[in-house]
């Protein structure tokens, strides 16, 4: 890859607005976890889960940036917003439905071996995001992509 493709990437607007609005969904998921719990880690700002989501928020950010320069109508702003809403899906879904069930898991493993000396990993369990976080991502998706959208043109 030469050196003017790669200077062309970093050219990218959907791709630099996507990944600052992802950056900041991610930055603020301690602060949001401290309101929240009252605990503040700042493990959250490198862990799946938490609000906002920045899943949701990434691929919004990318799906409306498509839609903004190539046009709301044209086939590629469907491709980028059926990708967004298989990705939401499943940040919502079917991630925090493995979440649940690592939770349940951790919660027997515990049971079982109460009382003996045997050491046993646990399982991840925030690895989705519920309703509200997702709409969340969405949403802070959707005003970043935009803000930023008008203020670099």
């Amino acid at each position: 890859m030469s050196s003017s493709n790669i200077q062309t990437i970093f050219r990218n607007e959907i791709l630099l607005i996507a990944f600052i609005t992802w950056a900041i969904a991610q930055a603020v998921k301690p602060f949001i976890g401290y309101l929240i719990t009252r605990t503040f880690d700042w493990r959250m700002f490198f862990s799946t889960g938490g609000m906002p989501s920045s899943h949701a928020t990434l691929v919004t950010s990318v799906a409306i940036g498509v839609g903004l320069i190539v046009g709301w109508a044209t086939p590629l702003f469907a491709v980028a917003a059926v990708l967004a809403v298989v990705v939401i899906y499943d940040a919502a879904g079917v991630r925090r439905q493995a979440g649940i069930h690592a939770q349940t898991i951790n919660v027997l493993v515990q049971e079982v071996l109460q009382g003996h000396p045997i050491s046993e990993t646990q399982l991840r369990e925030v690895l989705g995001h519920t309703p509200i976080e997702v709409f969340g991502g969405v949403l802070w998706g959707s005003i970043a992509t935009f803000t930023l959208w008008y203020v670099w043109r």
